[in-house]
């Protein structure tokens, strides 16, 4: 079983996929010939052919509109935005048509779509290219927002993601692409979407996060084990729809939840989460909700990247002010 980077993981799930199912197709700027800006789609024309791994003109808008026809049509097309950020033009097709097409046609038709994008920061990459705004499609009811933090669940869950019956916008936190390797069997098995993932198990407070700030989360959790607390580390993973029962159930276990993220703090994820522990959990709370985010700004430069995004150091340190609340 080969040991691969989240990105090798995609180009395994992507090539499993097209081996199998004749109806998928990849589209994107760029994916033919050169594989895509950070090497997703890599040999996979060759492999596949031009019809199967189409390259588009830089035209955003055009590639989701273009997935929406085919996927009413039978087909399962797997687009890619280089960046997150260059996804704007696209939203009016991915917002009003592909999110409501079950809806609209009582259920006649859907679209089996998925938009893949490199999201977050991490890499030095200049505006426009470390957005987490994940909590704007999130919002649109009938998409399903599904984000991987390492390389087997990338694997599994861009499977599912290709299998959905509906449009899925599958986020790639882009600073783990090349971070982690995992043992990855490319056996075709799919983890199931619309669930969090126990990482690991504790007894005094609850972490929980998703994408590139899991591997933060788990390192603070070994910190925090350093000094006698115990830590449940919760991997969201699909953060639209929520699996609340497992949030839930781990707070009532621990008494107590912070919640990690990357995203600006107001009108997050993480506040979605948050009200929903308040209103299901609340009894079983012993400090309120604690919550470690990027900032109400726009993503800095370089420079200033790390200060933005929460550190191992912010995440304990919150920790410890919630164990010590009375």
């Amino acid at each position: 079983m080969p040991a691969v980077t989240l990105i090798e993981a995609v180009t395994m799930a992507l090539a499993y996929e097209l081996e199998h199912d004749s109806n998928v197709v990849l589209l994107g700027e760029d994916i033919g010939v050169n594989g895509g800006v950070f090497r997703a789609t890599a040999g996979l024309q060759q492999r596949f052919g031009k019809d199967r791994v189409i390259d588009t003109p830089l035209a955003e808008s055009m590639i989701a509109g273009l997935s929406v026809g085919m996927s009413t049509q039978g087909m399962k097309p797997v687009a890619e935005i280089q960046f997150l950020g260059f996804i704007f033009s696209a939203l009016d097709q991915l917002f009003t048509q592909a999110a409501r097409m079950r809806n609209r046609t009582r259920g006649r038709l859907s679209c089996p779509m998925v938009v893949r994008a490199p999201y977050g920061g991490g890499i030095h990459a200049p505006e426009h290219h470390s957005e987490s705004t994940e909590a704007l499609y999130a919002h649109i009811p009938g998409l399903k927002v599904v984000i991987p933090s390492n390389p087997s669940r990338a694997y599994g869950l861009l499977l599912a993601a290709i299998r959905d019956p509906d449009p899925v916008i599958f986020l790639e936190p882009k600073r783990v692409y090349r971070l982690v390797k995992h043992e990855v069997e490319d056996n075709g098995e799919a983890y199931p979407l619309e669930t969090c993932f126990v990482d690991r198990e504790g007894t005094d407070i609850t972490l929980i996060s998703w994408g590139a700030m899991m591997h933060e989360t788990l390192q603070a959790a070994d910190e925090l084990a350093k000094e006698g607390i115990s830590a449940e580390v919760i991997d969201v993973a699909t953060v639209a729809p929520l699996d609340v029962q497992t949030l839930v159930e781990s707070v009532a276990k621990t008494g107590r939840a912070l919640i990690v993220q990357e995203a600006p703090k107001s009108g997050a994820i993480g506040s979605e989460i948050a009200a929903e522990l308040s209103e299901k959990a609340i009894m079983h709370l012993l400090a309120p909700i604690g919550r470690v985010s990027g900032y109400d700004t726009v993503m800095p430069y370089y420079k200033l990247e790390k200060k933005y995004m929460p550190s191992v150091q912010r995440i304990v340190s919150k920790a410890k002010e919630l164990m010590e609340y009375v």
